[in-house]
């Protein structure tokens, strides 16, 4: 650590990560993001094909990005884009709701179990196209 950490004044620099951004910076203070969506962990990220070049939009912050291109092979889970980022799952919920509201993904959630049929109702069908 440089003598300003180990006088217990604030630094912004570790010596062998370099300068630190806390993720709060990312998000610029935000918790939340004006996207109606809900980002469970488990809910997909697809990019739009308006998105086929992050990196030539300025207005996109590097995270930005970096989650576009991530899902431009395969859609990624709120959870996977936090494990592969290497960020807080609260802010991969901000940064992709960012990039849902510029109209560069979409995000689609898995069937809630409530929603399925019954196993026993398929289990039946099966029987009756089985007796047939």
């Amino acid at each position: 650590m440089s003598e300003a950490g180990q006088q217990g004044s604030p630094h912004w620099f570790d010596d062998d990560a370099g300068p630190v951004v806390r993720p709060y910076a990312m998000t610029r203070g935000r918790t939340s993001s004006a996207s109606r969506h809900r980002l469970d962990l488990i809910a997909l990220v697809v990019p739009e094909p308006a998105a086929d070049d992050p990196g030539r939009d300025q207005t996109l912050a590097p995270e930005h990005v970096e989650i576009v291109e991530l899902c431009s092979e395969t859609p990624q889970s709120i959870a996977e884009l936090a494990a592969g980022l290497d960020l807080p799952v609260g802010v991969v919920r901000v940064l992709v709701g960012d990039l849902v509201e510029d109209e560069l993904v979409h995000v689609t959630r898995p069937v809630p179990p409530a929603e399925l049929p019954d196993e026993s109702i398929l289990r039946e069908v099966i029987n009756g196209l089985r007796a047939l």
